[in-house]
C-alpha cells in the first residue's frame, strides 16, 4: 500500500470539491458580459470620434458625470453613462486591456449575475465618490477595472492554492496592477482618484461576498448590491446639493448660492461665481457695484448695459446676442429695480442672461445671472438665487455709525455718519446727525453742504435752500457750497438761475471734469425745443 498522500488542504476543504477538478465549462464560457461591455465601450467612443474631436462639451453632452448637472439640473443617471465615456483611444485602450483580462478571470469563475451586479455596483459607487470628491467633469470604466481587481484580490486569499488554473486569480498579477494604477494616478494631472479609490474599495468589499459558481451558497444578492449601491449615489447627490450664503461685507448684499459654486477672478473687479464647468453646462452669477453720483432708478445703468453689453448681432463676453428685452421695473430683496433678459449664442450652446439693476442711494448693484438653455431646470436655481438676494447694511457704513457711538458729541463722526447714511440711500436718517454735527461745528462748510444735499434729497426743498445759502456764507469760494446753490436752483425748477450758479463754480474750479459735464447737460436743457 502506498502512504497516503497530502493534499495542503485542510480538513473542512478536503470534503469540498477542488476549483482546480471543477468542470471545464466553469473555466473555459464564454466570458459574454465582460465580452459585451467592451463591444459597448469601444463602439461609444467610435461614435464619438466620427463625430469630431472629443472635448469636454462632447463629453458632457453624452453624458459625462459633471457635477452641477447631477446635483443642479437634476440629472443622477450621468452617474451611469460616465462610466461608458472615455476622453480618447489610449484612455480607452488602458482600461480595456485590465478590464477584458480581470473580467474574463472573474466571470469564469463567478457566477455572471454576481458579477454583473459587481459592475453595475462598481459603476455607481466609483461616480459617486468622485462627485463627493468634485463636481468636476469625469469619465471612463477605471472604476470598474479597479472593482474587478480589488474583487480578485480578496477572491484568491480567500481561496488561496485553489484557483492556480488562473494567472489572474493567483493574484500575482492583480497586485502589482493595482499599486502601478494607484501611483500613475497620484502622480499624474486630471486623474479622478476619489472614483478609482471608490471602485478599489467596492471591489475589495464586494470580493469577500463572492464566491465561485461551485461553491455558491447564495452569499451575494445581486439585487441588494445595485440597490446599496443607488442608496450611496442618493446620499452623496443629497450631501452635494446644499445651499450656502455667500456675503460681500463691503457693499452689504448676500446671496444662496448651490454648495458647488466657487469664486471667480474676472479681472473687471466683479465679484464672480460659476458652477465651474468651462463650457456646456455653465452657469454664472457676477455682482458688480457702480457708483453713480446721484440718486437713480437703475434704469440708465440698464440702458447702458444693453447698449454696450448686449448689442444685437454683436459678441460679448458670454456669447453673440440674439434677443433682448427690457428693462422693465420689478423687486429685488425687497427694493426697486430694472430687469434686462437675453439669448446669447456662446460656444458651449445657447446662454440665457438675466441682469437687475438696483438703486441704493449714490450706489447701483448690478446682478448678471446666466445659464445653459440646454438644461432648463437651471432657471429654478437661478431663480431661488434672485429671491434670496438680500441687502444689508454695507462696511462702511456700519464703521461710521460705531464710531459715531464710540465718540458721542464729536461733530467729525457724526458728520462721517450722516454722508455715508445719505449716499447709501438713507437721506431722511442722514438728516438729524449731519443737524447736530452743523451745530457743532458752525463754521464747517462741507457738513452745511451734506446738509443740504439730504434734505434736497428727503424733498424739504425751503430748508435744503436755507442751509445751501448759509453754506455759501461760510465758504463764498468754495465750490461744493455753489454747487449746493446749484441743487437748490434746480429744486425750484429754475434752471437759467442754476446755471448761472453753475457757471460761477466753474470760474472757481474750470478743471473740474464734473461741473463741467453738468454745466453741458444744463445748457443742453436750456437750448432743447421741448422746452417749454
Amino acid at each position: 500500500m502506498y502512504p497516503p498522500q497530502k493534499t495542503g488542504l485542510s480538513p473542512q476543504e478536503e470534503g469540498q470539491p477542488s476549483l482546480l477538478s471543477i468542470g471545464q465549462s466553469a473555466v473555459t464560457g464564454w466570458p459574454w458580459v465582460t465580452l459585451a461591455l467592451a463591444v459597448v465601450l469601444v463602439g461609444v467612443h467610435a461614435v464619438l470620434a466620427l463625430a469630431g474631436p472629443v472635448d469636454v462639451d462632447v463629453l458632457v453632452r453624452w453624458g459625462a458625470k459633471a457635477g452641477p448637472l447631477v446635483v443642479e439640473a437634476g440629472q443622477p443617471w450621468r452617474l451611469v453613462t460616465a462610466n461608458f465615456l472615455h476622453r480618447d483611444w489610449p484612455h480607452l485602450g488602458l482600461n480595456l486591456l485590465v478590464l477584458v483580462a480581470a473580467g474574463v478571470a472573474l466571470e469564469r469563475v463567478c457566477r455572471r449575475r454576481d458579477y454583473a451586479a459587481l459592475l453595475v455596483t462598481a459603476g455607481l459607487i466609483t461616480m459617486a465618490g468622485s462627485l463627493g470628491w468634485s463636481g468636476a467633469v469625469s469619465v471612463g470604466a477605471s472604476g470598474l477595472v479597479y472593482a474587478c481587481v480589488g474583487a480578485l484580490l480578496v477572491l484568491s486569499r480567500r481561496y488561496r492554492g485553489r484557483l492556480a488554473k488562473s494567472r489572474w486569480m493567483s493574484g500575482e498579477s492583480a497586485l502589482p496592477t493595482v499599486l502601478v494604477f494607484l501611483w500613475m494616478g497620484w502622480t499624474s494631472v486630471g486623474v479622478d482618484n476619489a472614483g478609482h479609490l471608490g471602485g478599489l474599495l467596492t471591489g475589495l468589499l464586494v470580493g469577500a461576498f463572492l464566491e465561485p459558481r461551485a461553491l455558491s451558497r447564495g452569499l451575494v444578492r445581486p439585487v441588494g448590491l445595485v440597490v446599496v449601491a443607488g442608496v450611496v449615489a442618493a446620499l452623496v447627490v443629497g450631501e452635494r446639493s446644499g445651499w450656502r450664503l455667500e456675503r460681500d461685507d463691503t457693499f452689504g448684499v448676500s446671496v444662496l448660492l448651490p454648495e458647488g459654486w466657487r469664486g471667480e477672478e474676472d479681472g473687471q473687479g466683479r465679484r464672480s461665481f460659476s458652477n465651474g464647468l468651462p463650457g456646456l453646462g455653465r452657469a454664472t452669477f457676477s455682482a458688480e457695484v457702480i457708483e453713480v453720483g446721484e440718486p437713480g432708478d437703475g434704469a440708465v445703468q440698464a440702458r447702458h448695459f444693453q447698449e454696450e453689453t448686449l448689442v444685437p448681432g454683436a459678441p460679448g463676453p458670454e456669447g453673440r446676442t440674439l434677443k433682448v428685452a427690457g428693462p422693465v421695473p420689478t423687486r429685488v430683496g425687497g427694493r426697486d429695480a430694472r430687469r434686462v433678459r437675453a439669448e446669447l449664442e456662446g460656444p458651449g450652446g445657447d446662454t440665457y442672461l438675466m441682469a437687475f439693476f438696483v438703486p441704493r442711494g449714490e450706489w447701483v448693484y448690478r446682478l448678471v445671472f446666466t445659464w445653459p438653455a440646454a438644461y432648463p431646470a437651471y432657471e429654478a436655481v437661478v431663480d431661488r438665487m434672485v429671491a434670496e438676494l438680500r441687502f444689508g447694511e454695507p462696511a462702511l457704513l456700519r464703521e461710521a455709525r460705531a464710531r459715531a457711538l464710540l465718540v458721542p458729541g464729536a461733530p467729525g463722526p457724526l458728520r462721517v455718519l450722516g454722508g455715508e447714511l445719505r449716499r447709501w440711500g438713507q437721506a431722511e436718517a442722514a438728516v438729524a446727525p449731519l443737524t447736530d454735527a452743523v451745530r457743532l461745528a458752525p463754521s464747517h462748510v462741507e457738513t452745511r453742504v451734506e446738509l443740504a444735499r439730504a434734505l434736497f434729497e428727503t424733498g424739504r426743498v425751503d430748508e435744503g435752500c436755507h442751509a445751501a445759502a448759509e453754506a455759501r456764507v461760510y465758504g463764498p469760494s468754495d465750490t461744493g457750497a455753489l454747487e449746493a446753490g446749484v441743487r437748490c436752483e434746480l429744486a425750484r425748477g429754475d434752471v437759467a438761475r442754476a446755471l448761472e450758479r453753475l457757471e460761477e463754480a466753474r470760474r472757481l474750479d474750470p478743471r473740474d471734469a464734473r461741473l463741467r459735464a453738468a454745466e453741458v447737460s444744463l445748457r443742453a436743457v436750456l437750448e432743447s425745443p421741448a422746452r417749454p
